[in-house]
């Protein structure tokens, strides 16, 4: 256990990073989910909405620093082909 009072917050400001962050990794996880049904299914009109909507929430949490800029490059590189 931390003894410091600077390690205590620090140790609290981490816990709620990480809640954080685990939220919007598994908001990406089932969006990512989603377009692949979408993608079993060939449906266009919502393909295309699907992968906005993940290319989306990939630059947010590349801008939040959650994940890095080159896994988000490389999976809008994925997406991009069912446009």
């Amino acid at each position: 256990m931390a003894i410091l009072k600077s390690s205590i917050k620090d140790t609290r400001r981490i816990i709620t990073r990480t809640a954080r962050n685990r939220s919007i990794k598994t908001q990406l996880k089932t969006l990512r989910q989603n377009l692949n049904e979408l993608i079993g299914n060939k449906n266009k009109t919502e393909i295309v909405e699907a992968v906005k909507n993940y290319m989306s929430a990939l630059d947010k949490a590349v801008k939040r620093g959650i994940i890095h800029r080159n896994k988000s490059s490389r999976h809008k590189s994925e997406c991009s082909k069912y446009l």
